[in-house]
């Protein structure tokens, strides 16, 4: 399933329904997985719609879905000015007091928790978000 979406949040409740029932459908994930998968896919598109608005760039973001048997591999790219995912801290966990300086930036974080792989491909001329989900999580 490919999506094109224009670079808007009104979409996202869209390509997480599009995503999330691709999932269900055409992968042997249980739904908990499933959920995962909305939310850190969300996270991606949200980034990438952020990214574009930074520099002023209102190109559709691309969202791939490939399920195969018990996996899904998503793709989301953009053509904002690209980051250093390396750059990008862990967060502390959940019950350490450190953990409530982190509102925001918590995307790609998220992603590495959640997915089995999330590879970021970024440059400057957009950035490319691969994450990969099994039916059972790591």
């Amino acid at each position: 399933v490919e999506l094109v979406v224009p670079a808007r949040a009104e979409y996202l409740q869209l390509v997480r329904a599009i995503v999330g029932a691709t999932a269900g459908l055409e992968s042997s994930m249980d739904p908990g997985r499933v959920a995962d998968l909305r939310l850190i896919v969300s996270e991606a598109v949200s980034n990438a719609i952020k990214a574009q608005a930074s520099v002023g760039v209102v190109d559709p973001i691309l969202v791939r879905c490939e399920p195969s048997g018990d996996r899904i591999v998503v793709e989301v790219a953009d053509h904002g000015p690209g980051f250093d995912a390396g750059s990008v801290p862990d967060l502390p966990p959940v019950e350490t007091p450190e953990r409530l300086d982190h509102e925001s930036g918590l995307g790609v974080s998220l992603m590495r928790r959640l997915a089995d792989e999330a590879v970021v491909e970024s440059g400057p001329n957009g950035t490319v978000v691969r994450l990969t989900l099994g039916s059972r999580g790591r």
